[in-house]
């Protein structure tokens, strides 16, 4: 825990960014789970309708975002022979397992038995979560101060992220299959069992391959008053927090309406899992490549333009006949392969705040940035997971039966459209964030001039 890097600069290896990576991958048997599955979950297999399911996600969800700056606030205080973020990936690996499994299991109770049974492990579900992602994210800023070195780190952190995506969407459905032979209820809450321990595992590998090599200056001062100050002023997190909103807002409703789209749209539920993955594959390409192209551009200018493109991408996909399945799906590997980069960068750009914080106010708050920052993206994807199913009732989807005109218009509208506008809102956001590679360059110059006086 005492080591430093002797050199700023010094490349973390590759067993470390892997290790770190693979909690990512933890992370995404959850949150892919909520993000493609859970509203089919409720509307065609628990037995909730799309509005109350809907609903029932905003609450829940809005009630943990609230929790995520608590959470960075307890992470930062946190003080243990393993570090201030990497104990509760060991604390909380079994405990968010077996929430996980409770939260896809169907109860043997009425419609409004059932209702309270899903806002209970909804709501513990997503308490879990931001227990044990919420110190996860912060850990990235403190593996390394080299702002570069953050960005190689989120990209292995996300191309292992896509192996889970990769897992979760290409074999949840057979799973269900395999393990409920036909009764889906028995199917969901087994395949939730073999994603959760091996979730469990993963976490506590990261736990044992990671090591915290940032800290606070050592005459800092903690005040939660003072730490909400500092990210209050802190204009470059304030654009990521909206960005992360929108972001997240297009992901929840685009994710969300796959399933849809196939099952009532194409008319073929079992192309969901092959349109899914080929995506993921085509994000890790895309993820791949994220260094390069961030050397290339800036990561500014970078997020921007692939927001851009990947928005007016969507936008056309309203207009693919339904009948031009190649077309569906080569247009969905292209967006893909182009927003697949967008994720590392934002982590990477949200790790450049926390040191523009130090900068500026002399004092470092790297939980709470990071809290704020999935407190932000969690908003998101509350908004989006509503509207999702708020719009599917509006359209006037009901489940398992055939949709009339009208819905399945509307379906069309939920991957297409209704997201794109959010994507734009995300591209322009990005304007107004100011820390491009020379000022980074700058900070972490100072700060490293500062900590060695400090030493």
């Amino acid at each position: 825990m005492e080591n430093t890097m002797s050199n700023e600069s010094q490349q973390l290896t590759v067993k470390e960014k892997i290790g770190y990576g693979l909690g990512d991958t933890a992370s995404n048997f959850y949150w892919q789970m909520f993000m493609s599955f859970i509203l089919f979950f409720y509307t065609d297999v628990f037995g909730i309708s799309a509005a109350v399911a809907g609903t029932m996600l905003l609450v829940t969800r809005i009630w943990d975002t609230g929790i995520d700056p608590i959470m960075g606030v307890i992470a930062d205080r946190t003080n243990t022979k393993w570090g201030k973020f990497r104990p509760y990936l060991m604390w909380m690996a079994l405990p968010i397992g077996i929430i996980g499994v409770l939260t896809f299991t169907t109860p043997d109770l009425s419609v409004n038995g059932k209702i309270i049974y899903a806002y209970i492990t909804s709501t513990l579900m997503m308490a879990a979560y931001t227990a044990i992602n919420t110190p996860y994210s912060a850990l990235m800023g403190v593996l390394t101060p080299n702002s570069l070195e953050r960005t190689s780190v989120s990209s292995y952190r996300f191309v292992l992220a896509f192996v889970a995506i990769f897992v979760v969407q290409g074999t949840t459905l057979p799973l269900v299959q395999f393990f409920g032979h036909g009764n889906q209820a028995i199917g969901f809450q087994w395949t939730m069992v073999v994603f959760s321990a091996t979730a469990v595992i993963l976490f506590l590998i990261t736990f044992f391959n990671t090591q915290e090599r940032v800290h606070p200056p050592k005459d800092q001062k903690t005040s939660v008053k003072s730490d909400l100050r500092d990210l209050l002023h802190n204009k470059p997190w304030m654009v990521l927090f909206f960005i992360g909103i929108f972001a997240l807002s297009y992901n929840s409703i685009r994710s969300g309406s796959i399933i849809y789209y196939f099952k009532y749209y194409i008319g073929n539920e079992i192309l969901t899992s092959a349109f899914m993955v080929s995506g993921t594959l085509a994000a890790i390409a895309g993820v791949m490549i994220t260094k390069h192209l961030s050397k290339l551009l800036g990561k500014r200018t970078l997020y921007m333009v692939l927001w851009l493109v990947v928005s007016l991408l969507t936008i056309s996909f309203y207009f693919i006949p339904k009948e031009n399945i190649v077309l569906i799906f080569a247009s969905h590997i292209l967006i893909s392969f182009i927003l697949g980069p967008t994720a590392p960068l934002i982590w990477a750009m949200y790790a450049d705040t926390a040191d523009y914080s130090e900068w500026i106010s002399g004092r470092r708050a790297t939980g709470l940035v990071f809290s704020a920052a999935t407190f932000a993206q969690k908003l998101g994807w509350a908004i989006g997971g509503a509207f999702t199913g708020w719009l599917l009732a509006y359209f006037g989807f009901i489940a398992n039966v055939v949709q009339t005109q009208g819905a399945q218009d509307g379906i069309r509208l939920m991957m297409s459209i209704i997201p794109a506008l959010a994507g734009l809102l995300a591209a322009g956001a990005v304007w107004f964030y100011v820390l491009d590679e020379q000022m980074m360059e700058k900070i972490e110059v100072d700060l490293s001039s500062r900590r060695k006086k400090a030493a």
